[in-house]
């Protein structure tokens, strides 16, 4: 086995497991009031990511890891484990409204609206590089920042109503 076959599997269960803390919270929000804001979007996110998983593993599983780039997926990983601890049971990869709730300012959110976008920003471009694959990063970054460019606005959209709210 080698060593990228390793972080790929890591990472694929990682991505799994976050699927499904994801749908838990998400049947939590929309059980007590909360709705889901503009859905329309979230299969190219499901679509984007699992395409780009699956090209790692076609591409990459048998290529050797670069260690300076792991070290930055790992430093990427660490902001991720920062801002789910942060949203806790509010964090889901649907973009949920509760109504009368209130922003999240702690942790990573006291620096920038979207650190989890950037961990996947991020993500999206390093893991290739971890594997030498420099044309898969490129690629996939292009992809996502047009699909984030919708996911923002919608998000950011959601989240002003949010404000409005708290403010009558």
């Amino acid at each position: 086995m080698t060593s990228a076959v390793v972080l790929l599997f890591l990472v694929t269960l990682e991505r799994l497991a976050e699927l499904a803390l994801a749908r838990r919270n998400t049947r939590a929000l929309l059980a007590n009031g909360a709705f889901e804001a503009a859905p329309e979007h979230y299969p190219a996110i499901v679509l984007l990511h699992a395409a780009w998983l699956a090209s790692l593993w076609l591409y990459g599983w048998d290529r050797p890891v670069n260690a300076l780039w792991l070290g930055f997926f790992l430093a990427l990983q660490a902001l991720r484990v920062w801002t789910l601890a942060t949203l806790g049971r509010r964090w889901t990869t649907r973009i949920i409204v509760v109504p009368g709730g209130s922003l999240v300012a702690r942790g990573p959110y006291r620096f920038f609206a979207h650190p989890n976008y950037a961990v996947v920003v991020g993500e999206i471009a390093v893991l290739p590089l971890c594997l030498g694959l420099p044309w898969l990063a490129l690629l996939f970054s292009i992809a996502n920042a047009a699909i984030l460019s919708i996911r923002i606005r919608a998000e950011n959209a959601a989240l002003r109503d949010l404000r409005h709210v708290e403010r009558r």
